[in-house]
């Protein structure tokens, strides 16, 4: 989590990247010097991107741990979520960090075409080793990148691999655990004593939690999040969302639940709850 703090910022800083060196290089592609001018900016600024897709295969591994934690023990959802509060504060911090580099990530195209640019030029080469990453991993690289969301994608892969292997325990253990976190998130929000007392970027915090494991939900549950059977009242929640949000943030929530949801297309999904995501 600490790391994550720490490339959160770094690529909020990520900015242009080496746009600027690569259109020198593109225009002057018979200039070495222009050639080495980018790919010596591009060594640094790749290793960066590499340090992004390796902390997304450590959300894989620690995802697991902490569900097996929240979602194995003998309690009812609340009250185990209640017994492990620092779990469950560890597991919402991924979630926010998940969802606030996602949307940084979408609004910096740079890493990927820095990327894509980079690789360009590691296939025209015969020796690989003086690059940055090597050429497979490279490979890699640029399918993660090439994700809109590639920390969620990596978050929802996690959640659903957990699931999937722990046959033993019930994937109602899961969802009811899941579906529990978002129904305390609604609460924090729409009742005005509890939302006057949190600070502005714990407010943001509770938002992104909300979605997040409305998100990963829809993707365990065999029927969805979005049905009306669901333990998840989706219309008020979009409500709350549009009500209590600022626009930007807003826009970027209901994105998430429009395009990375599992269900919401879904022929039991109802048309009224289809027509929330216009």
């Amino acid at each position: 989590l600490e790391q994550a703090d720490v490339l959160l910022e770094d690529v909020k800083c990520y900015s242009a990247g080496a746009s600027a060196e690569i259109r020198i290089a593109i225009q002057q592609p018979n200039n070495p010097d222009a050639q080495r001018a980018a790919l010596d900016i591009l060594d640094k600024l790749v290793t960066r991107i590499r340090t992004y897709y390796e902390l997304s295969q450590r959300i894989e591994q620690i995802v697991p741990l902490l569900l097996w934690e929240l979602c194995s023990g003998p309690l009812p959802p609340a009250e185990q979520l209640d017994t492990l509060q620092a779990t469950c504060r560890q597991f919402a911090r991924l979630i926010d960090f998940v969802l606030s580099f996602d949307t940084v990530k979408m609004c910096t195209p740079a890493l990927q075409n820095d990327f894509s640019f980079y690789r360009r030029a590691m296939s025209r080469e015969s020796d690989v080793g003086a690059f940055a990453v090597p050429l497979e991993l490279a490979n890699t690289i640029s399918l993660f990148l090439a994700s809109p969301t590639p920390m969620l994608s990596a978050l929802t892969s996690a959640t659903t691999n957990f699931v999937a292997t722990h046959i033993d325990l019930p994937v109602a253990n899961t969802t009811d655990t899941l579906a529990t976190v978002v129904q305390v998130c609604q609460s924090m929000v729409e009742k005005e004593e509890n939302w006057e007392r949190l600070s502005e970027p714990n407010r943001s915090f509770t938002m992104r939690i909300m979605v997040g494991a409305i998100i990963l939900y829809d993707h365990v549950d065999s029927a969805g999040a979005f049905c009306k059977d669901s333990p998840i009242d989706i219309r008020s929640i979009v409500q709350l969302i549009k009500a209590q949000s600022r626009s930007e943030q807003a826009e970027s929530l209901l994105s998430a639940l429009h395009y990375t949801t599992k269900h919401l297309n879904d022929s039991n999904t109802p048309k009224s709850v289809r027509a929330l995501f216009p």
